[in-house]
């Protein structure tokens, strides 16, 4: 850490804070911002949500007390002030590396974070658990839930929300609103409306008047009146919260979640509010740093950066498997194609195609279950739907995948970004389990290209050659550029091979072909000759391949980046054992495990599944 912050550096404790004036908390939000720009410029990191919530963050330490009061923040990609202003501010320059500081909120890094985020939409359901067994617990306690960046628009928020109004316990959510453009509320009337509305006397009164009116009939119907006069005022007035009114849960806002001030006396009298309460601020995401609030979009998940340009460092004109999907759906010539992505329209490489063909091009919002769905309701009328998902994400849809597109046996395609080992992000978002998700569901064929180059094929042939569901995988990060002397023509379930030398197979799906590429080159120089064998299809498997190299090999190892239950390897394994084959068979798969963050070649070396590892295994048998 920079120790040349006058504030931050004496500051030791969450508590500290609260002994700040006013004037020092306003300067401690210029050092956190400062620090979080500095550390991600070096390791990457979601910057712009973060920076938009350094005031916030700073009015619920100065508010709260964390070891006791419980918070959730939604998604967790705007945590870093918070992680810099609880007990991490030290060690805050290991962010998102190998054993040092998650990106997200999690429990086993600090006792100020109280429930693990990562995917979003979850942390209204989450506060109310909370809430529910601090009650019957007979407990005293906050429960926060912070929820934006646009995860309000996830359906599982509104179901918690449905939920939250039959709760009759305190709880605060804390709506950090960065980008939905609703016309701010001024004047006197409005601020004394702020004020008394998030004061306990106000809903104690509303209760009081509320049972002293049902007493009678004439009091019923004053009652009516009342609440009648009463919806007509907010919808003049702060129309922005008549959903939540209307789901009996009390309304404040919108609020300028940068004025430390005016948040730290609407989060006091939150406290004392004994019903749900929900408190709607406006934030600017990449407040502070201008390459961010002009491009929030770029800056949301950034990789290192140079602070006073705002370029990315170690640029590389190289492709990614995500540019050539880009470049694969521009080329379609159907044109009964449309694509569909969940909020992640530049990450998945679908911008110049929405460019391009804008009314072919869906973008609905955090909402992959929703995705699917709409998908599998346009595959109903001869549309070819190509579903872009991050892997991680797509998990959140398993059921309509069963039960809207496999179940009717739709041409649906899944083009599954980020497959296997992400990297930084950690546990929540490593793509690990879609092979064995996706394998044990009927109709529903699975690749996985070897290059970018064969992606582009598969692309191809999911919208050409085939009408049923189809998922393909890839990874995150520069595409494998070699190989591509091999463009043996697709053809379902069946694999391919590369090299067909030796007693030793390799069949590899996907991403690990090239690591099965630099297995034979080690082995070489070893003197040692070996089989190659790309995969292609995760389901169907091409077993006619796998007897042909059982009756060639006395080593069969089956690569995958995955987990390895339910993956390919086990299902091979035990179809090698039936045949009674004399052949050893080794699995290269992640074990029963989470992975955690760090460098993706680093992690790959942790879990053993790079080439060094494999050849190591390899030589114990041989």
């Amino acid at each position: 850490m920079n120790y040349n912050y006058k504030i931050l550096k004496n500051l030791n404790t969450p508590n500290d804070i609260k002994k700040l004036t006013l004037n020092e908390l306003n300067e401690l939000a210029k050092e956190v911002r400062d620090f979080i720009i500095y550390t991600t410029s070096e390791n990457g990191g979601h910057l712009a949500s973060s920076l938009g919530a350094v005031e916030l963050t700073i009015a619920l330490l100065y508010c709260f007390d964390f070891k006791n009061d419980k918070i959730i923040w939604d998604v967790g990609h705007q945590t870093y002030a918070y992680k810099i202003l609880t007990d991490r501010k030290n060690k805050f320059h290991t962010l998102r590396q190998f054993n040092g500081v998650s990106g997200f909120p999690k429990r086993k890094e600090s006792i100020y974070d109280s429930f693990d985020t990562g995917h979003s939409s979850t942390s209204i359901s989450a506060g109310m658990g909370m809430c529910v067994a601090r009650d019957n617990n007979n407990e005293n306690f906050n429960v926060i839930s912070v929820i934006g960046d646009g995860a309000m628009t996830g359906g599982m928020a509104f179901e918690a929300l449905n939920n939250l109004s039959e709760l009759n316990s305190k709880m605060i959510v804390i709506l950090n609103d960065n980008e939905m453009s609703i016309s701010k509320s001024k004047g006197g009337l409005n601020k004394a409306l702020l004020g008394l509305r998030s004061s306990s006397s106000y809903t104690e009164s509303k209760k009081n008047l509320k049972k002293v009116l049902e007493k009678s009939n004439i009091g019923i119907f004053i009652k009516e009146i009342l609440i009648t006069l009463v919806n007509i005022i907010k919808e003049i007035f702060i129309r922005e919260g008549m959903l939540f009114e209307n789901l009996n849960i009390n309304y404040v806002g919108p609020i300028d979640g940068h004025n430390i001030k005016n948040m730290i006396s609407i989060f006091d009298k939150a406290k004392n509010n004994n019903e749900p309460i929900l408190i709607h601020i406006k934030t600017l995401k990449g407040k502070g740093y201008k390459p961010a609030e002009e491009n929030p979009t770029f800056y949301h998940g950034i990789e290192p950066f140079n602070v006073d340009t705002g370029e990315i460092k170690n640029k590389t004109n190289k492709k990614t498997y995500t540019n050539f999907f880009s470049e694969s759906v521009l080329e379609l010539s159907n044109k009964n194609i449309v694509a569909i992505t969940a909020a992640m329209k530049d990450g998945v490489g679908l911008k110049f195609f929405a460019e391009k063909y804008p009314n072919k091009f869906y973008d609905v919002g955090i909402c992959e279950q929703h995705a699917v769905t709409f998908a599998a309701g346009m595959a109903t009328l001869n549309i070819i739907p190509i579903v872009c998902i991050y892997s991680s994400f797509l998990q959140r849809a398993f059921d309509q995948i069963i039960h809207d597109v496999c179940l009717q046996n739709l041409h649906v395609i899944f083009a599954i970004d980020r497959a296997g080992i992400v990297g930084a992000d950690g546990e929540t978002h490593q793509g690990l389990f879609d092979i064995s998700f996706l394998r044990l569901i009927p109709n529903i064929t699975i690749m996985a290209p070897k290059n970018g180059n064969e992606l582009k094929q598969m692309i191809n042939f999911s919208v050409n050659k085939i009408s049923t569901p189809i998922a393909i995988r890839y990874p995150r990060g520069i595409a494998y550029d070699e190989l591509n002397e091999f463009d043996s023509e697709i053809i379902l379930g069946k694999s391919e091979i590369l090299y067909d030398e030796g007693d030793i197979s390799l069949f590899a799906l996907g991403s690990m072909v090239k690591t099965a590429i630099e297995v034979r080159n080690k082995l070489k120089n070893m003197n040692i000759d070996s089989r190659i064998i790309n995969a292609r299809f995760a389901k169907p498997i091409d077993y006619f391949m796998i007897d042909t190299i059982c009756k060639k090999s006395k080593i069969v190892l089956i690569l995958e980046e995955g987990i390895k239950t339910g993956g390919i390897g086990e299902e091979i394994e035990n179809y090698i054992n039936t045949k009674n084959y004399d052949t050893k068979v080794i699995l290269i798969s992640i074990d029963d495990t989470f992975i955690p963050q760090g460098n993706v070649n680093e992690l790959k070396t942790y879990f053993k599944i790079d080439s060094d590892s494999i050849v190591k295994k390899i030589l114990e048998y041989n």
